[in-house]
């Protein structure tokens, strides 16, 4: 579904991706990690269109989108679910008005089979007793949640695109959250997620990707992760052991 054909990627004279390829399909479960400024944000932001490559192709179900204006990404924009990690949710907006939001722009339903719609999705992530809280009302993982929700209200994705679905949030929000997107992809959808956290990633995803210095260092599974000489990967795996006893 999402194929990167040798991308590099600058912010001004800063290089953040160098000659990077690979393919995901749709269905896959697909971590990309790396340290702060590697790039793994930029990305989803490739993929959806909202950033342009300096050189190289970006193709979504084989098609080349790095030279679509914003009428023609959008048909590709609405194959994914997107959460970003900041700036989730409309702050002005209440609980239900956030999830009926991408209903109210892109259906013609009424409001009744919004109000019906938007409680449904809530009631999924036990949140249908929150409608009229405001987002500052909310813990991270309850923003989290509703944000996941609003992605899904207006259009069925064919895949979902996490950006650090669970920083910030303690222990316990994570596990709601990573849970959440356990089911949603055990729907026959897969997701890309970035995160800097590895063992986190490993609990949900089935392939990994790291980046680093710009490049793509390592594209494989969790076993053969753990043996990857980096310093990110193996504290994590010495933090792994220790919680074991090894």
């Amino acid at each position: 579904m999402i194929v990167f054909d040798e991308v590099t990627f600058s912010y001004g004279s800063r290089t953040v991706l160098k000659n990077i390829s690979f393919s995901i399909e749709a269905s896959e479960k697909v971590a990309i990690l790396g340290g702060s400024g590697e790039g793994k944000t930029t990305v989803l932001k490739l993929v959806l269109g909202l950033l342009r490559p300096d050189s190289g192709k970006v193709l979504i179900e084989g098609e080349d989108i790095t030279e679509k204006g914003e009428d023609e990404l959008r048909e590709f924009r609405i194959k994914f679910s997107i959460v970003f990690q900041e700036g989730a949710l409309f702050d002005s907006l209440s609980v239900k008005e956030n999830v009926a939001f991408g209903l109210r722009e892109y259906t013609r339903m009424s409001e009744q089979e919004i109000d019906e719609k938007v409680r449904a999705l809530l009631q999924r992530v036990g949140m249908e007793d929150s409608l009229d809280l405001m987002p500052e009302e909310l813990s991270g993982g309850m923003q989290r949640r509703v944000a996941v929700m609003r992605s899904l209200a207006a259009f069925e994705p064919e895949m979902f695109l996490y950006d650090e679905p669970t920083g910030g949030l303690d222990p316990v929000n994570a596990d709601i959250v990573y849970n959440l997107i356990a089911e949603l992809s055990g729907e026959g959808r897969g997701f890309v997620m970035v995160t800097h956290e590895v063992l986190s990633a490993t609990r949900a995803s089935e392939r990994f990707l790291f980046l680093q210095e710009g490049r793509l260092i390592f594209d494989g599974n969790k076993e053969k992760l753990f043996d990857l000489d980096v310093p990110e990967v193996q504290l994590s795996v010495g933090q792994w052991k220790e919680c074991l006893g090894l």
